[in-house]
């Protein structure tokens, strides 16, 4: 994954940069994200090495969430609001920079027609060409069975016992 404030094109030293295998060895298993990126964040604040430390999703499964059924006053509806925004938008900036005094309202005018017009042709054709094969709308989402933290070997045996120390709860006594 890459980091949104690093520079682009580079990757943080030691990572691959083609998509490739996790190596490590497992030191805990979770059944959700949330749980496996607290075990990351517990490492992290017992000052473990977390860049040694890799979440893992295994036994990966597109789900397909149904959000409801699709009209085509829907469709239109969608269209319209669509390229209304985007032509409030496109109107905005001409009359920023087109008038020298004062707010001239003509294009904000034009850009809104224009765009829910565009909006209203492009979202009837979408829907006239599905011919029915999909009268729905719905969210996607990749999800896995289980999620592995990984360690590279020099630090794994710390890292599953620190995750041991988690999993007994805060009164377990620190490791000496």
């Amino acid at each position: 994954m890459t980091n949104p404030f690093s520079p682009a094109g580079r990757t943080p030293a030691g990572h691959p940069r083609l998509p490739t295998p996790p190596t490590g060895w497992p030191i805990g298993s979770y059944d959700t994200y949330e749980e496996a990126q607290g075990a990351v964040d517990y490492l992290a604040r017992n000052d473990f090495p977390v860049a040694d430390v890799t979440i893992v999703g295994v036994d990966l499964m597109l789900v397909e969430r149904i959000v409801g059924k699709l009209s085509l006053v829907k469709v239109l509806g969608t269209g319209a609001m669509t390229g209304a925004w985007f032509g409030l938008f496109i109107g905005l900036l001409l009359s920023l920079f087109g008038a020298a005094e004062g707010v001239d309202y003509t294009p904000l005018a034009v850009g809104v027609t224009a765009g829910v017009l565009f909006g209203l042709t492009f979202a009837a054709i979408s829907y006239v060409s599905t011919k029915g094969r999909r009268n729905f709308s719905s969210s996607s989402q990749l999800v896995a069975a289980r999620y592995d933290v990984l360690c590279q070997p020099r630090h794994a045996e710390q890292g599953r016992d620190l995750l041991a120390r988690q999993a007994l709860g805060p009164s377990a006594p620190p490791r000496a």
